[in-house]
């Protein structure tokens, strides 16, 4: 059985706050080693249920978060950027699994450290006309492939957002979000007793894989600048739906391809803090 793990750092055990979450911020090693004890948890998990390779992406910021040194020695690790499919890099139809570690809620919902993708430089984006932020882009993205993602952990923010996307997959709430920078913890053992033993349940059970395919989604973003939307138009297939809003219709995962090359653009525009 071959699992891939896709591992965020917003959503991970104990941490609420930028300075948790951000290279040069005062508490970043710590959560950056809090982050490990997360995967690690569910990479147990994975283990437990009878998982033969495991990949992990360090999928949060600056992709380097994740010490290999800390990571479990059953797991390989995908770390760095650019990476083409970014925050799924190394996923492909050969896997049997998708776990979501550490995940977050969209931009404008009260979760913990709430955003999409581009902290606040993306205000709002839309997958088929859905509201959509990264849990459901990369589900969506996991199916096109033909994989499920069978378990999220996260706030708790994030974990109903998962379940109004897809009720079938399992999530494990580590905190529970007072507001945008603040969280009711939950004990750290229990915690990630609960991601342990939730994943090893959830792969058990022997997830049903969905029809891989080449259906076109459209993706629809938002952005705080309009420059953004305007430079992306020369890409051939973005349109405009207003002056801060563009749009393209393709197959995923090309189309989260497509878009990796549009944050790009807005990162070479624009300067934003990513919590702001």
């Amino acid at each position: 059985m071959r699992i891939y793990v896709s591992v965020d750092m917003e959503g991970v055990t104990g941490l609420v706050d930028a300075d948790d979450v951000q290279p040069g911020g005062r508490d970043y090693e710590r959560g950056r080693a809090e982050m490990a004890e997360d995967v690690n948890a569910a990479v147990r998990g994975a283990l437990s249920a009878g998982a033969t390779d495991i990949l992990v992406n360090d999928a949060h910021g600056p992709m380097r978060n994740l010490l290999p040194e800390a990571l479990h020695p059953a797991a390989r690790l995908v770390r760095g950027r650019p990476k083409q499919l970014g925050m799924l890099e190394g996923l492909t139809g050969d896997h049997d699994a998708v776990l979501c570690v550490g995940y977050h809620s969209r931009a404008g919902v009260p979760g913990v450290l709430s955003h999409s993708f581009m902290g606040h430089e993306i205000e709002d984006m839309w997958l088929d006309g859905r509201p959509v932020g990264e849990i459901g882009l990369a589900h969506a993205t996991a199916a096109a492939l033909g994989v499920p993602v069978v378990a999220l952990t996260g706030d708790d923010a994030a974990c109903a957002e998962m379940t109004e996307w897809d009720a079938s997959v399992v999530t494990v709430p580590v905190k529970y979000a007072r507001d945008r920078f603040a969280a009711e913890l939950r004990p750290q053992a229990q915690a990630r007793a609960a991601i342990e033993t939730t994943v090893a349940a959830a792969l058990t059970q022997a997830p049903r894989r969905p029809v891989p395919g080449a259906a076109e989604a459209t993706l629809a973003v938002r952005w705080q600048s309009a420059s953004v939307a305007a430079t992306l138009l020369g890409i051939p297939g973005v349109t405009a739906e207003d002056s801060r809003t563009v749009r393209a219709t393709g197959p995923l995962p090309a189309l989260y391809r497509q878009f990796g090359v549009w944050m790009r653009v807005a990162s070479s525009l624009t300067n934003q803090p990513p919590y702001c």
